[in-house]
């Protein structure tokens, strides 16, 4: 076990550092400045701002100084939000993703797993086709498209529910965005679930389990789902990661305060700190999770040696 997480820590701090660095140049190769507005400051003003923040500097010493602020857990003040941190704003707006993406993960869950495993068992019937058609339209539906058909319906047509706003994460307000985040992956872990079940159930020890007189329910809940659900949890580890660090598109369409919408905010500002940290976060909550993942396929699966 320790090894095995020193192998993954010494992987896993080269592929942080390749982030960072293609991410820091990237944002300096963007066109345009943090500072520029529709009201053009004085070149005397514009050269003070820049020397605060060491813009003035060359490059590659900025790169540097970024660099041994990150190690030192300091990822810069905010260029944007005055007053603020990247950390502070990271703090401030992660519970929100947090509680969207922890409730689609959730129903995706219940929802896709439920899917799955009626339509492995129930092969080439109805529900299996049913389970089927679904999952083709959650893929093939962006989440762009089913946003705004479900505020048509459930906000403007039907008045059941707001169609737009946090309000303190009331459940009214969750129910919407959670739906469309949760629909795609609903659709994946049915298939992963339902092809994975299917592999099983035609392995040589199901048959034995069956010949020996076992219940369908005991196979299917303590041998057969045990050893299917292997490619779904190595999927969930970065499905979790870009859930829980907020949807772009969802945040947006529904005016939520999650990282999602102020990392769109930030990039189009040229707040290079506030993108950066971003990008490192959602770097580094990947790499834990795969990493959780690893863990728990080894737990499930005993022939998965973690040396």
């Amino acid at each position: 076990m320790a090894s095995f997480l020193l192998r993954r820590l010494l992987t896993a701090l080269p592929t942080l550092f390749l982030v960072i660095t293609a991410a820091f140049f990237m944002m300096r190769a963007a066109p345009g400045s943090p500072f520029d507005s529709e009201r053009k400051l004085s070149p005397e003003i514009e050269r003070a701002v820049m020397a605060k923040y060491g813009m003035d500097r060359p490059l590659g010493e900025q790169y540097v100084n970024y660099l041994k602020g990150v190690v030192h857990g300091d990822l810069g003040p905010s260029l944007k939000y005055k007053d603020k941190t990247v950390i502070e704003v990271l703090a401030e707006n992660f519970g929100v993703s947090l509680t969207l993406g922890l409730s689609a993960i959730i129903v995706a869950l219940i929802v896709g797993g439920t899917l799955g495993v009626f339509a492995a068992l129930r092969q080439n019937g109805p529900i299996d086709y049913l389970a089927s058609t679904l999952a083709i339209l959650g893929v093939c539906i962006p989440t762009f498209v089913t946003a705004p058909l479900l505020v048509l319906l459930f906000a403007s047509r039907l008045e059941l529910l707001p169609n737009a706003g946090w309000n303190g994460g009331a459940p009214e307000n969750l129910i919407l965005p959670v739906t469309v985040l949760a629909l795609p992956q609903i659709a994946i872990i049915s298939r992963l679930v339902r092809a994975g079940m299917i592999e099983v159930l035609r392995s040589n020890y199901v048959r034995t389990a069956r010949a020996k007189g076992l219940s369908e329910f005991r196979i299917v809940t303590r041998h057969v789902l045990r050893a299917a659900v292997g490619p779904l949890v190595a999927y969930l580890g970065p499905a979790a990661a870009g859930l829980l660090t907020g949807s772009l598109v969802v945040e947006k369409i529904f005016n939520l305060p999650g990282l999602g919408k102020f990392f769109v905010i930030s990039a189009l500002q040229r707040d290079y700190t506030v993108v950066m940290g971003m990008v490192i976060f959602f770097a580094a909550l990947i790499l834990v999770l795969n990493l959780l993942a690893d863990l728990l396929l080894a737990a499930l699966d005993p022939r998965m040696k973690l040396s």
